[in-house]
């Protein structure tokens, strides 16, 4: 099994997701996104979080026209997973791989802080080894993860079971004050039709050892962890 983690101009949470990889015991690389030139040899990848390009005209744009974008549409039609984090999460919605828009925080400055989301389905690449309505302590740290999408498309996204994260409070509970961000319906991430491409703001490699977690919690690596038995599932 191999998942390499694309390194973008501004990339700076790569090292954290392949350091978690490593530790899993799975084949990863860092890869230059202009030397991702084929998905053959891989089994699935990860968009890191970061800054790609300075987040200039719109977090995520410009990376969305990488030539690895190209290699990472060929990926997803094959089935293979992609997971993308916050700021891997924003090129996947303007490379038309999720719906939606990333907007600027409703408070319109930048947004460190641990936050509690709730995981809404288990049918994804990345949830399948997590229960439905569990509550994972996971940090986040954007300035555009204002989550946005029109009624009716919103809608059709709860009737497909593509509402994979919401934020909400200690209880579980979901509220304006459990809301980093001022994301429509408190979504933190989100997935395709198929369930083998996910986004999230949150990021799952800073809360994937207990020694960095304030709650003393490891949550994150349940996400890496469906990835790895969605692959293995898929390849038997």
């Amino acid at each position: 099994m191999n998942i390499p983690v694309i390194q973008f101009p501004g990339s700076n949470c790569d090292l954290d997701a392949i350091y978690i990889l490593k530790k899993m015991g799975i084949d990863t690389s860092l890869i230059w996104h202009k030397e991702f030139v084929s998905q053959d040899d891989f089994d699935g990848v990860i968009l890191p979080g970061g800054f790609s390009y300075g987040d200039h005209l719109r977090a995520g744009i410009i990376a969305a026209f990488s030539p690895a974008m190209k290699i990472v549409k060929e990926m997803v039609k094959e089935g293979k997973p992609v997971l993308g984090i916050c700021n891997g999460f924003q090129i996947l919605v303007e490379s038309g791989l999720l719906p939606g828009a990333l907007i600027k925080n409703s408070c319109l400055t930048f947004v460190c802080k641990w936050v509690i989301i709730r995981s809404e389905t288990n049918r994804t690449a990345f949830t399948n080894q997590i229960t439905k309505d569990n509550l994972l302590h996971i940090p986040i740290a954007h300035a555009e993860g204002r989550y946005f999408n029109e009624k009716k498309a919103l809608k059709e996204m709860y009737d497909n079971d593509q509402i994979v994260f919401r934020y909400v409070d200690e209880n579980g509970e979901i509220n304006d004050e459990a809301n980093p961000n001022g994301s429509i319906d408190n979504i933190g991430g989100v997935c395709n039709l198929e369930g083998n491409v996910a986004g999230l703001m949150p990021h799952p490699e800073r809360a994937s050892e207990k020694i960095l977690s304030p709650f003393r919690t490891n949550d994150g690596i349940l996400i890496f962890k469906s990835m790895f038995e969605y692959i293995k599932k898929k390849s038997a």
